[in-house]
């Protein structure tokens, strides 16, 4: 990659090398390219750098006279979150990048450096600076105003995409399919969509189309007339006519019988339907919203799920991230649940020590907020004392899951570390049966991470669920 955006020469760059001439030709790089470069020969003036100045992104040696680049690293990330950290190092193994992942490093490189690759994560930091812009356009308020009425906590950059996006899809009519994780926070997405649309003064309804049994689900979405079946005593209305003015929201769509598929299509292509022993037609006004934790056109192709209506529903598509991939948005969410819980069994609100939150924020929680909730709730129940510490999670904490695979012998020297990589990355999607989310627990790395080192080593991605 021969150039960078644009925006890249507004953007600064802080080189750590001990060694001179690698500082000066990694200099020139980057000054050719258009960044604004500052450099230093050490961990200590690294660190003595990064307390005067934020850089958007800073390259590191590994192994340097005094220290390492896992401590610039460290350092970076207490005086300046949002910087992006590249490791460099002549002595790479499987193990130290994995731990420089698990560690929050953007990307992890081997001398001698490849400049035309040093470009191309740079180029992708560059383009996760431009999201982050986009994101903090929201104003202020926004986190704020999405806290105290829909219940979503947290100002990641993820985050703040998310809802960026779910606003923009609130000013118009258009019918949204939110697809993500369970445990995320679909619904108040959902709710957050309604209350700042212009449908906000009219009713929310949620139906789980999971929850209700199959033969209930026509009546419970369409109503039914008196008589329309055996127990129905007296008309009833439905949710599509409850929500009339307002907003639907079906949850968990993925779970509505293969049946009731075409009438749904029908009600979103015309807005009309019929009760249920009746012949009249009842038009609506609504918006609909359908959320699923499964993969819709995945299940299109497995002929669970009408084509037609999938296309129908993704008009505007929607994800949130999962926990995982914004733990700093853990500690606000664990004051938030330490506040309620306490209130619910009357006691003071505790203080949550560093130490707990750190713990908080090593763990992947694959069952996400609501996973964090549940976890939350027993240790305030369990420790009512002024402060929850490290001592206490590790009492109460029990994850779920199999047990970790004993590690293998490493690999003899000599091999590239970017074929090592791909041979542990496929031993370790193996080791789940493709399951790419629970390899990529198991490497400490996110699962956007993941799915990048795939596409990156050509691997198959219909193999991997």
């Amino acid at each position: 990659m021969n150039n960078l955006s644009s925006d890249s020469r507004s953007s600064s760059v802080l080189v750590v090398d001990d060694e001179p001439g690698m500082r000066t030709a990694l200099r020139a790089n980057f000054l050719r390219h258009g960044w604004r470069v500052e450099t230093a020969s050490g961990v200590r003036d690294a660190e003595r750098a990064c307390g005067l100045t934020s850089y958007d992104l800073v390259v590191t040696d590994v192994r340097m006279r005094d220290g390492d680049g896992f401590e610039v690293m460290c350092s970076v990330q207490k005086t300046s979150p949002t910087t992006a950290v590249i490791l460099l190092t002549a002595f790479g193994s499987v193990p130290e990048a994995v731990e420089s992942m698990r560690s929050g490093a953007f990307d992890y490189l081997t001398k001698p450096v490849s400049f035309e690759q040093l470009q191309s994560a740079a180029a992708r930091v560059m383009q996760r600076i431009n999201k982050n812009a986009v994101a903090r356009e929201i104003v202020q308020d926004t986190a704020h105003e999405v806290t105290s009425n829909c219940g979503i906590i947290g100002r990641s950059p993820l985050l703040l995409q998310t809802l960026q996006r779910a606003r923009a899809a609130a000013s118009t009519d258009a019918d949204v399919l939110i697809e993500a994780e369970s445990g995320t926070g679909k619904e108040l997405l959902a709710k957050f969509i309604h209350q700042t649309s212009n449908r906000s003064r009219k009713p929310f309804v949620a139906v789980n189309c999971a929850a209700v049994p199959e033969s209930l689900l026509e009546s419970e979405l369409f109503g039914h007339s008196r008589g329309a079946f055996t127990g129905a005593n007296a008309a009833k209305a439905g949710k599509f006519e409850l929500a009339d003015g307002g907003t639907l929201l079906l949850d968990e769509i993925g779970e509505m019988p293969l049946n009731l598929q075409p009438k749904l299509l029908r009600i979103l292509q015309e807005r009309e339907f019929e009760r249920l022993g009746e012949t009249r037609s009842i038009h609506v006004n609504i918006r609909v919203i359908a959320t699923t934790n499964a993969s819709l056109g995945a299940m299109v192709e497995q002929g669970r799920f009408r084509s037609d209506l999938y296309y129908r529903l993704n008009v505007i598509p929607l994800s949130i991230p999962s926990l995982r991939e914004r733990p700093e948005d853990i500690p606000a969410l664990a004051r938030h649940f330490a506040e309620r819980f306490a209130i619910e069994i009357d006691s003071a609100v505790p203080m949550l020590d560093p130490s707990f939150i750190e713990r908080l924020q090593t763990f992947s929680w694959p069952g996400n907020i609501r996973e964090l909730s549940n976890f939350m709730r027993r240790v305030l129940s369990l420790h009512q004392g002024t402060l929850i510490d490290a001592a206490c999670f590790d009492k109460e904490f029990r994850p779920l899951g199999k047990e970790r695979p004993a590690p293998q012998a490493m690999p003899a020297p000599g091999i590239p570390i970017h074929l090592l990589e791909k041979m542990h990355l496929e031993n370790t999607l193996a080791l789940t049966n493709g399951n790419r989310t629970h390899a990529a627990e198991m490497l400490g790395i996110s699962l956007r991470t993941m799915r990048n080192k795939i596409r990156e080593y050509g691997l198959p991605p219909r193999r991997y669920a």
